[in-house]
């Protein structure tokens, strides 16, 4: 039952979980269409990845103290996955985005050629995912939310 009684572990999920579901009311506004699927979904608004990080660091700092061993590893882990994030994980959606814009080019181009007009192959093609990393913006709101839920979930947890 340990496990039950670990709070860096349950705010931590407790921080992905609430920054992937207010992932569909935020887009909702700029939108104004409910996407349920963004609750699964990676990158967006707040970073559930920079949430989950800042969110164990903190609860950390405030089970074990800032001088602990633990509190310097999680703040080094949370930095170099929120560094992943906004970098690498980003690029890659970017490289996807480009991609996808070659593959629809090439194959418009093959339909204006051979003057092609199956659905079928259309429906066979398979588009990378680009939403993968996140804006700085999108890694500090989840850095701060990860934050404000290690503190809300410290003062109410058993």
């Amino acid at each position: 039952m340990d496990l039950f009684s670990n709070f860096p572990l349950w705010s931590s999920l407790i921080a992905i979980f609430f920054a992937q579901f207010i992932k569909i009311p935020l887009s909702f506004v700029a939108t104004k269409k409910i996407d349920g699927s963004l609750f699964f979904s990676t990158g967006g608004m707040p970073s559930s990845h920079s949430a989950a990080v800042t969110s164990l660091a903190t609860a950390i700092g405030l089970a074990e103290g800032l001088k602990s061993p633990i509190f310097a590893l999680s703040a080094i882990f949370a930095i170099i996955v929120m560094f992943d994030a906004k970098g690498v994980r980003r690029h890659a959606g970017e490289q996807a985005t480009v991609l996808n814009r070659l593959v629809e080019d090439f194959q418009r181009a093959v339909k204006e050629a051979k003057l092609w007009t199956t659905n079928e192959e259309d429906e066979k093609q398979v588009k990378l995912k680009e939403l993968l990393g996140h804006k700085p913006i999108e890694v500090f709101f989840g850095a701060l939310t990860g934050i404000a839920v290690a503190f809300v979930t410290y003062y109410v947890w058993p």
